[in-house]
C-alpha cells in the first residue's frame, strides 16, 4: 500500500485524524475520553491543515486547567499531516453531562 500525501487528504480526513488522537486523552476524575465526555466542541481544519480546538472543562476549577489545554495541543500536533495546533479553552456553553456520548451515558451509568 502507498503511504498517504498530504496532497492526497482532505479537510475532514484531517479532523478525523485529530479526533481521533483526542480520544485517548482521559479526564483524570471521569473514566471517560474528553471527545466522548463532550469537552471538545470545534475541530476546525485550515486549508494548510492547521488546527483549531475550542474546548471546555467539566469545571473553571478542574485540577487539568493548566495541563489539559496543552496536551490537547501536543497531541493534535502528533498527527503527522498537522502543521500546528491551537487550543482555546471557552466557557460558553457550560459543559453539562448532555454534552457526553450516548457511549459516554451508558460506561457511566446514566442511561
Amino acid at each position: 500500500m502507498a503511504e498517504k500525501n498530504v496532497k492526497d487528504l482532505s479537510k475532514k480526513d484531517v479532523e478525523n485524524q485529530v479526533i481521533d488522537v483526542l480520544k485517548t486523552i482521559y479526564d483524570p476524575e471521569i473514566p471517560v475520553n474528553i471527545y466522548d465526555l463532550g469537552l471538545i466542541y470545534f475541530v476546525i481544519v485550515d486549508d494548510e491543515f492547521n488546527v483549531k480546538i475550542e474546548m471546555t472543562l467539566t469545571s473553571p476549577n478542574c485540577p487539568v486547567a493548566e495541563s489539559m489545554p496543552e496536551e490537547v495541543r501536543v497531541k493534535a500536533e502528533s498527527c503527522w499531516c498537522v502543521k500546528t495546533a491551537e487550543v482555546e479553552i471557552v466557557w460558553d456553553p457550560t459543559w453539562d453531562r448532555d454534552m457526553m456520548s450516548e457511549e459516554a451515558k451508558f460506561e457511566l451509568g446514566f442511561m
